[in-house]
């Protein structure tokens, strides 16, 4: 971090606002360039919702008596969407997705957590069974419920210049979700990627994800935008040269995170722009930084136990919310256009258009199903390799063939697999929490 209605015919007036009264959504789905609802555009009008913060991470999901208590803030607001940063798939959430489900809102959900997410310094290394076991059970426990809206296979892997090499992984995690949906979902689920706020290479792995076959390729692409401070404006704050930069590509675009504190209190005047003609060919909307008062000072509502207080930025989130309307018809949506050309490989840009193959132990999980989940709990799939050289990417020099030692016990599709027990002794991570480690001079961030 910093770091989706029902369409009823007789409440067009409601989806406009991005706001429902059903209990049962109607799921949102991709078109061309752009999210639909049925035949209604969908733009995001939402929230990203982690109460406690980067440094206390726990499923918001799993207490019905603190959704209900923050969904009746978050319908007063308007929104239709919530961004989740981590769940545990071994809860019940049956209680909160209903709720929001029953105040139209939808969910974009983070397959990671702690200790199963992908390693930017290893990316190889934690591409492994034991994680793609608890990506494809996350997936199992959500996709059953209507309104999620997609997933994002990761959020900011690609933090820097010089990370992009682990942007295969996150490309191969992406086609890995997309087959699993297909296979295992009764309904096509969008799956993407929030991106960092680098400008050095954003484009690029927009591109790199919209490119190739439609087996490899996103089903949108998101990114972290703070560039609108204070009294800007769409010239001054470069939002024309985002809408340019992006004119023709292909998939869904939106902000996975906005609102810029350098000035406080927030006055929202980007909402105008973003949910305007000026953008909404290219943009559906976006995500606002962030629902609960955190340490980082981005919040709309401090929560003290039981006790809610709006902040001046909720105040001024919901003038502008209420005052601006989505643009009529479709937006100037666009379809049938071309793929993106993949970025050529430099200094800046390492990515291999090769991609790793699905580990090897981990093919179990894809044809018979994920299993029973395992929580947060238990062994992390992140750990550091002994020999750097053996977990090379494809098309690196000395690549190995791109699966794990060792296969699945079949009988237990639940249970760590050989391959990573085998491991345990080259440096398998137990209680990996998020923050830096030093690993013989070397930083990983998990």
């Amino acid at each position: 971090m910093k770091g989706f209605t029902t369409a009823l015919a007789a409440t067009a007036s409601l989806l406009f606002f991005g706001i429902a009264s059903s209990k049962v959504t109607e799921p949102v789905t991709v078109k061309g360039n752009a999210f639909f609802v049925g035949d209604n555009r969908f733009y995001i009008r939402g929230v990203d919702y982690q109460p406690g913060g980067s440094s206390n991470l726990t499923d918001p999901l799993s207490n019905t008596t603190v959704c209900k208590r923050d969904i009746s803030y978050m319908k007063d607001l308007g929104l239709n969407t919530i961004r989740v940063y981590t769940s545990d798939n071994s809860a019940d959430h049956d209680g909160c997705m209903d709720l929001l489900s029953e105040a139209g809102i939808y969910l974009i959900l983070d397959v990671n957590t702690p200790k199963f997410s992908i390693s930017r310094d290893f990316p190889v290394a934690s591409y492994n069974e034991v994680y793609l076991q608890h990506v494809f059970a996350t997936i199992d426990v959500f996709s059953k419920y209507t309104n999620t809206l997609g997933f994002f296979a990761a959020n900011e892997v690609i933090n820097a210049a010089n990370s992009t090499r682990a942007a295969a992984v996150v490309k191969a995690l992406i086609r890995d979700m997309r087959k699993y949906i297909g296979k295992h979902s009764d309904r096509p689920i969008p799956v993407g990627y929030s991106a960092a706020d680098v400008a050095e290479n954003r484009r690029e792995m927009a591109d790199y994800l919209n490119c190739g076959s439609d087996d490899v390729r996103s089903d949108f692409f998101a990114f972290n935008d703070y560039s609108w401070c204070g009294p800007s404006s769409f010239v001054q704050s470069g939002w024309d040269k985002k809408v340019e930069n992006y004119t023709g590509y292909s998939l869904p675009l939106f902000l996975s995170e906005y609102g810029c504190i350098d000035v406080k209190p927030r006055t929202f005047n980007e909402v105008k722009a973003l949910y305007s003609t000026q953008m909404s060919g290219v943009f559906s909307g976006g995500l606002v930084y962030e629902f609960t008062q955190e340490p980082n000072n981005y919040g709309l509502v401090q929560i003290d136990g039981d006790n809610v207080t709006t902040l001046t930025d909720y105040n001024n989130l919901k003038k502008k919310y209420s005052s601006t309307n989505n643009p009529p018809g479709d937006g100037g949506y666009q379809k049938d256009l071309p793929p993106s050309n993949c970025p050529e490989r430099t200094s800046l840009w390492e990515a291999s258009n090769t991609l790793p193959d699905l580990p090897s132990a981990a093919s179990i999980y894809m044809n018979n199903g994920a299993g029973k989940p395992k929580g947060t709990g238990g062994a992390s799939s992140q750990f550091v390799p002994q020999n750097r050289k053996d977990y090379s990417l494809p098309g690196e020099s000395g690549a190995p063939t791109p699966s794990s030692n060792g296969s699945a016990d079949e009988s237990d599709q639940g249970a760590a697999a050989g391959g990573i027990a085998g491991l345990a002794a080259g440096g398998l991570w137990r209680g990996v929490v998020v923050g830096l480690g030093v690993i013989a001079g070397t930083m990983l961030l998990f």
